[in-house]
C-alpha cells in the first residue's frame, strides 16, 4: 500500500499549475500508482486545491476528482498537508512561501522564487535554518534536447567549451487581431511581468548547470510592443520588457549569449536552440533533439557571396539519438523532489539556487538600465 505525502497546489487554476503541475506532473504520478523511493516503497501525492476563485478551484477539482479544495490560505497553511507548492503570480509568492515556512511545510515553487533577490536569499535562509525541504521548479534540465546536450558534454565531446548562444522566443500576438498566447500580466511591469524577470533564472540554472556559474553579465532589455490588448480586449500600456539580449561571462571563460524576445518570428528548429562550440565539436539542442558536427566532420566553408555555397550546412550536422525514455520535465522534478522529501535523496535545485537566478535577473536589468557590465558577487549573499 502507498505511502501519501499531503501537497496543497496554489496557483492550480492557472496556465502553468494546471495544465504542468496538475494535469501532467502530480495526477500522472497518482495514475502511475506514486513514486517509487529507494526502499521499494511508493509515495502517493493526496492534493489540496487551494486559490482565490472558488467556482475555478471547484470545476477543476470535479473535473479531475479531486475531493479538497480552498480559498482559505491559512486553513490550509494550518492543516495536515505537509508541502506547500506555489504557481500563483510571482509577486505574492515570497510572502506565501515565507508563511509557509513558519507554518512547518516543505516548499516548493514555479521560478523565479522571488520578485527581489534579497527577498529569494532570504527564504533559502528561513528554509535551511528550519530544516525544511524546499526547491525551485528548473524543468528545462529535464528536457530531452538538454539531457542529451548533457551527456555530450559529461563524455567530452567538446573538447574545450568555447561558447554558448541562446536563442528562445516567438510572436506573441499583441491580442488586437488575435488571442494573445500569454496573460497579460506578463507585459506589465507593475504586475511582476517582463522577459527578464521570467527568463533570465533559466539561463542561470542551465549555464550553471551545464557550464559554470555566472561571473558578470550585460544586457539590453527593451519593450518592443509598448501596447497590446488584454483577455477582456481592451487596450493597455505594456510597460514590462518583451525581449532582452544578454551576455554573460562564465567560470573557466566561456562566454554565453542569450537573445529572449516575445517579438521574433522562429526561423530555428524550436522554440529554444542553443549551440554550443568547443575546440573538437560543437551541437545544437533545442526542446526535444540534439544534432553535432564533430571536428572531423566540420567543412571547410569558402567565403565567396558571388557563387551559391558549396556546402550544405545543415546537412553536415548529426542527430543525436535518444538513450533512454524521456518523461515530462515538470513530473520529473516533482518525483525527484518528492523523493527528496520521503528520504532525504539530493536536491540541488533549491530556493538557493533559484535565488541565484534572481540575482542574475537583477543584474541583468541593472545593466541594462545603466548600460554597463555588472559583475556577480563570488557568493550567494
Amino acid at each position: 500500500m502507498a505511502d501519501t505525502l499531503g501537497i496543497v497546489v496554489h496557483g492550480a487554476t492557472g496556465r502553468m499549475g494546471s495544465a504542468q503541475h496538475l494535469e501532467r506532473s502530480l495526477l500522472a504520478i497518482r495514475a502511475q500508482g506514486g513514486v517509487e523511493l529507494a526502499d521499494g516503497r511508493r509515495v502517493l501525492p493526496e492534493l489540496l486545491l487551494a486559490g482565490r476563485d472558488a467556482a475555478k478551484l471547484a470545476a477543476l477539482a470535479g473535473k479531475h476528482g479531486i475531493a479538497a479544495w480552498t480559498t482559505d490560505i491559512d486553513a490550509a497553511l494550518s492543516g495536515p498537508h505537509e508541502v506547500f507548492f506555489d504557481a500563483a503570480l510571482t509577486l505574492g509568492r515570497a510572502g506565501l512561501l515565507a508563511r509557509a515556512l513558519e507554518a512547518g511545510k516543505h516548499v516548493y515553487c514555479e521560478k523565479p522564487a522571488a520578485s527581489a533577490a534579497a527577498e529569494a536569499f532570504a527564504l533559502a535562509r528561513q528554509a535551511r535554518a528550519a530544516g525544511l525541504a524546499n526547491g525551485v521548479v528548473q524543468d528545462k534540465l529535464w528536457l530531452p534536447g538538454i539531457r542529451k546536450l548533457k551527456l555530450l558534454i559529461d563524455t567530452g565531446f567538446f573538447g574545450r567549451v568555447l561558447s554558448v548562444r541562446g536563442e528562445f522566443g516567438y510572436w506573441v500576438f499583441p491580442g488586437d487581431r488575435q488571442p494573445a498566447q500569454r496573460p497579460s500580466w506578463n507585459y506589465r511591469a507593475d504586475r511582476g511581468g517582463g522577459i527578464v524577470l521570467d527568463m533570465t533564472p533559466h539561463w542561470n540554472y542551465l549555464l550553471e548547470t551545464l557550464f559554470g556559474r555566472v561571473l558578470a553579465a550585460s544586457c539590453r532589455a527593451e519593450t518592443h510592443i509598448p501596447r497590446r490588448w488584454d483577455e477582456s480586449g481592451a487596450p493597455y500600456a505594456a510597460d514590462a520588457a518583451d525581449a532582452a539580449y544578454a551576455t554573460f561571462e562564465l567560470e573557466g571563460g566561456v562566454v554565453a549569449h542569450f537573445n529572449s524576445s516575445w517579438c521574433v518570428r522562429v526561423r530555428r528548429d524550436d522554440l529554444l536552440a542553443i549551440q554550443v562550440d568547443g575546440t573538437r565539436g560543437s551541437a545544437v539542442a533545442g526542446l526535444r533533439e540534439c544534432r553535432i558536427q564533430p571536428g572531423a566532420a566540420t567543412p571547410r566553408p569558402v567565403w565567396n557571396p558571388d557563387v551559391p555555397p558549396a556546402v550544405d550546412y545543415a546537412e553536415g550536422w548529426l542527430r543525436v539519438p535518444g538513450a533512454e525514455a524521456y518523461d515530462n520535465a515538470f513530473k520529473a522534478q516533482w518525483e525527484a523532489f518528492i523523493r527528496h522529501v520521503r528520504e532525504g535523496a539530493p536536491f540541488p535545485w533549491d530556493l538557493r539556487s533559484g535565488a541565484r537566478g534572481v540575482r542574475l535577473a537583477e543584474a541583468a536589468q541593472r545593466s541594462s538600465d545603466e548600460r554597463r557590465w555588472i559583475d556577480l558577487p563570488p557568493d550567494d549573499e
